[in-house]
């Protein structure tokens, strides 16, 4: 299996500028490939208030940016993890989506919440799930949840192999160390896919 990961900086608030850097990526994407996106990558991150984070969310049985995603695995006969904000009646969750060319196949909801996140987002209420993709169980994690040794744990018991983690770290260095840890102490490959760029008065650190 050929797997990547796009690095790129979200526009706030901007879902159609968002979908066209995916879509420019994605030409550089490999058939039967799995590439991971960041976290939050239709909306961005660092929202000025929780209306601004709830405009800028989708249900995701709506979701335009779904709709993208499975167009664009259909296509390019490829799977996509990716971070996005989910809307779910009157709640805002921070998830990762699966996708494939035949449409959605899952979702994550990020359980441990960074900051003010918790200003914005209600926690995951999903638990770990885990997905069988050409023939490899995938799970999913988002951002901050690296710092917790048991949810890397709980999913390779459940059979995980990869472990796909969108995400918008600002510590620097601080995750890019401890993410090769895990994945050595849990037998398991980790893609963290990091967004770049500032938002206000955040900036965050590459290196995924």
């Amino acid at each position: 299996m050929q797997i990547g990961y796009v690095q790129f900086s979200p526009a706030l608030g901007d879902l159609g500028a968002n979908i066209e850097q995916i879509e420019r990526f994605s030409a550089k994407f490999t058939d039967g490939g799995l590439y991971v996106l960041p976290e939050l990558c239709n909306s961005g991150y660092n929202f000025e208030a929780k209306q601004q984070a709830h405009e800028t969310s989708e249900p995701i049985g709506e979701s335009q940016f779904v709709t993208f995603l499975t167009e664009l695995c259909h296509n390019r006969h490829v799977h996509v993890v990716a971070g996005m904000n989910e809307r779910d009646n009157d709640l805002l969750y921070n998830s990762a989506v699966l996708v494939g060319p035949d449409g959605l196949l899952g979702k994550y909801r990020k359980m441990h919440l960074f900051l003010n996140e918790k200003d914005y987002f209600a926690p995951g209420n999903i638990g770990l799930p885990v997905f069988e993709v050409d023939g490899a169980t995938i799970g999913m994690l988002i951002c901050f949840d690296w710092i917790f040794p048991e949810v890397w744990r709980i999913l390779a018991l459940k059979g995980a192999e990869i472990i796909c983690h969108p995400s918008n770290l600002v510590l620097p260095g601080r995750a890019q160390k401890g993410v090769p840890a895990h994945a050595m102490m849990n037998r398991v490959f980790v893609v963290t896919a990091n967004r770049i760029g500032t938002e206000r008065d955040l900036t965050f650190t590459g290196n995924s």
